[in-house]
Order: structure tokens, then C-alpha cells, then sequence
């Protein structure tokens, strides 16, 4: 994290001429198992992971708020009083937005000063971590700080949430937030998206001699522009044609019925929300009473439903499970919205080194850009750093 937090820092000191008020974080996030259960209300179990977004500000004597960041050469400014999601676009719509909705929210933006931001991270873009939600989540902190807002940090993560649906158009639940602000060392976290509430749950990886491995593929996905609306469509229309109010309302025994009034494609998207929000549930269990050496199948299990059911896994992140389930790990499953992006296998510590090498084969063998391979680990929630 010194890295990004000294780039953030020499990056805003280079562009504005002076040193910040302050650093901020936020993580991105691996999640373990639960994709797209998140806007249907059911259940996630992400952990926030050691690759952070840092936003460096400073604040200023008047109304506009400049940002800028060291993965764009722009420099965007705006007038508080004109903020609105019309008038935002590009990267720039992530903190601008979260500026917008901490107005939504109550924040008094009349009342306010302007800000200067410089946004560095490591979190890689596209890759399914929610590189998005790290840059909200670290902006909301740093606001919430420097406009004296004294919102807790579940009302940040509905703040992010609605920068990203409103602002940049992207229609995703509330996982990303959460894992991003909530973060735990060495927790992962149970969130119960319809109630939103949480509770921490203990990994153990490390007491087990295990590790989760990163297989970023390379292949980049828009969540506002790709088949992910499609997909909550289609989980609306199943809810509205079986009369719930949403697909955690159907349970695995409901399925049958499901069958009977649903079209094959709906069904199947109903089904793996229904089984997957169950496989969860059963994840959490299984870490509590036999540990993480015994969740490999469940990971599978996912993945198979994603590939088959939903249909947002795509042959490079099909490649790098069957590669990782074939030479060692214990389980994988690709991770994070779909249609490109990383996959997560649970892998033994020895057994890292071969696993890299065969699945950097493998891709090579088919033609593939060589993946990015990394170990994550649980790691603390948004945060000021200094």
C-alpha cells in the first residue's frame, strides 16, 4: 500500500503544486462465492483484498472540485451546485458521482468546500476486483473526513452504490461497497444484501497452508456495456412471472415450478441465483465446522452454474479453472460480474509455483495473453492513511 499512497501523494503534489491534506484508501475485493445474488437480495461472500485505490486531496476556498488520477491525462473540474449525473462521464464519473450522491443522501453540498483529488491504484482494472468500488469507497471516506458528514461507513458504501448506477450507469448491487468499506485482516464477509447485514467470517487460510491465487486474464470487461444488464433483466422477469419480489424468494425446492412457467433461458438464469445464493450459505458453514481445505467443490459448483446457467464465464476464464482445478488447486471458479476479467482458485502454499507454470502453458498453448498470476490476501477496509 506505501507505493500507491506515495504515488497518490508525489502525483498531487506534481499536478497542484502543493502537498495534500491527507491520504485515503479503499481495497478492492475478491469474492469468494455469491455472483450476481447481489441485486436479486440474496447473499455474497467477498473479503476485501491488499490492492487499494489512494486518493490524495486537499481542500479548496471555493466551490469546484478538480480530480485527476495517474490513469488519465485529463484534468476534470466542476462546480459543486453543478453536479448531476448529466453532466458527468468517463473515469471521472466514479468520485464526481460519489460527490453527487453524498448529496442524495443528505450531505449539504451548499454547504461545502471545493476539493482538489489525485487518484492512483493498484487494483487492476476490468479484472472482476471492483477497481470501481475502490475509487468510490476511498473518496467517500476522504469527503465524508473533510466535509464533516459523520456518515457511517454503510451509508458510504449506498453512496458509492448509487454513483455507480446513477452516475456511470452500471446496474450492480451493493457487494462491491460493502467489501471495499467493511473489510476485515483474514475475514471474509456475510452479507445479506436485501437486510444488509453483515457479519465476519474467518478464513483460516493461512492456518490450513492455503492461499487464493488471482488469474487475471486480460480480457476487460465494461459492466455498463456488456450482457450484465441483460442478466438482471432477466432475473426481474423471473421474479415478476412467479409473483416474489425477487429471486431470494425462490428457494431450491421452488425450482421445479420455476421450470414449469419460466422460458429455458429465464430459468436458468433464476436457477443459478437460487443455487448459488445456497452455495454460499453452505460455504460459510462448511469454513465454520470443517475449515477452507473443504470448500473446493462448492467453488466448482459455482463456476459450472456461472458457465452453463448464467453464461457469463468466457473461454480464457474457463481455461484458467480447468488449468488450475487439473494441477493442484482445490477449487476455482471464475470471480467478479463476467464476460472477462479473473477467476480465483483456493490453492495449497507448496503448490503455487507449478500452478503458475501451467497455466501460463496452457494459455500459451491456445493462443492466450499470458495471465497476470498473484496471490491475495483479507485485508482492511477504506480507510485514511495519513
Amino acid at each position: 500500500m506505501s507505493d500507491i499512497r506515495d504515488d497518490a501523494e508525489r502525483g498531487f503534489h506534481a499536478l497542484y503544486g502543493a502537498p495534500p491534506d491527507g491520504i485515503w484508501s479503499a481495497p478492492g475485493r475478491v469474492n469468494l462465492i455469491g455472483e450476481h445474488t447481489d441485486y436479486n437480495g440474496g447473499f455474497v461472500l467477498p473479503f476485501a483484498i491488499d490492492r487499494r485505490t489512494a486518493a490524495a486531496l486537499a481542500l479548496r476556498d471555493d466551490r469546484l472540485i478538480r480530480v485527476a488520477s495517474a490513469f488519465a491525462d485529463e484534468l476534470v473540474e466542476i462546480d459543486l451546485g453543478e453536479l448531476s449525473p448529466e453532466h458527468l462521464s468517463g473515469w471521472s464519473a466514479y468520485p464526481l458521482g460519489v460527490a453527487w450522491a453524498l448529496g442524495q443522501l443528505g450531505a449539504d453540498l451548499a454547504a461545502v468546500p471545493g476539493v482538489e483529488l489525485f487518484i492512483d491504484s493498484d487494483v487492476p482494472v476490468g479484472a472482476g476486483l471492483s477497481s470501481s468500488a475502490a475509487i468510490e469507497c476511498a473518496v467517500a471516506v476522504a469527503l465524508n473526513e473533510v466535509w464533516h458528514l459523520g456518515l457511517d461507513k454503510s451509508a458510504l458504501a449506498r453512496a458509492g452504490q448509487l454513483a455507480e448506477n446513477t452516475a456511470v450507469g452500471a446496474p450492480t448491487g451493493i457487494m462491491d461497497q460493502t467489501a471495499s468499506m467493511l473489510g476485515e485482516p483474514g475475514a471474509a464477509i456475510f452479507l445479506d444484501c436485501r437486510s444488509l447485514h453483515s457479519q465476519l467470517v474467518a478464513l483460516g487460510l493461512d492456518e490450513a497452508g492455503l492461499e487464493i491465487l488471482v488469474i487475471d486474464t486480460g480480457t476487460t470487461h465494461n459492466l455498463a456495456e456488456s450482457g450484465y444488464r441483460e442478466r438482471r433483466e432477466s432475473c426481474e422477469r423471473a421474479a415478476h412471472t412467479l409473483g416474489i419480489a425477487s429471486l431470494r424468494d425462490l428457494t431450491v425446492a421452488g425450482l421445479a415450478h420455476a421450470r414449469e412457467v419460466l422460458d429455458d433461458t429465464t430459468f436458468r438464469r433464476a436457477r443459478h441465483v437460487v443455487t448459488e445464493n445456497q452455495r454460499v450459505r453452505d460455504v460459510v458453514r462448511v469454513l465454520a465446522t470443517e475449515g477452507p481445505g473443504s470448500i473446493g467443490d462448492i467453488l466448482d459448483a459455482s463456476h459450472r452454474s456461472m458457465r452453463d446457467d448464467f453464461e457469463i464465464s468466457t473461454p480464457e476464464l474457463n481455461l484458467a479453472v480447468e488449468t488450475a482445478v487439473s494441477n493442484g488447486a482445490l477449487g476455482a471458479r471464475m470471480t467478479g460480474g463476467g464476460f472477462g476479467g479473473a477467476a480465483i482458485a483456493l490453492v495449497p502454499q507448496a503448490g503455487e509455483s507449478l500452478l503458475r507454470v501451467a497455466i501460463d502453458g496452457a494459455f500459451a498453448e491456445h493462443g492466450y495473453q499470458q495471465p497476470d498470476i498473484f496471490g491475495v490476501v483479507a485485508s482492511v477496509g477504506a480507510r485514511r492513511d495519513t
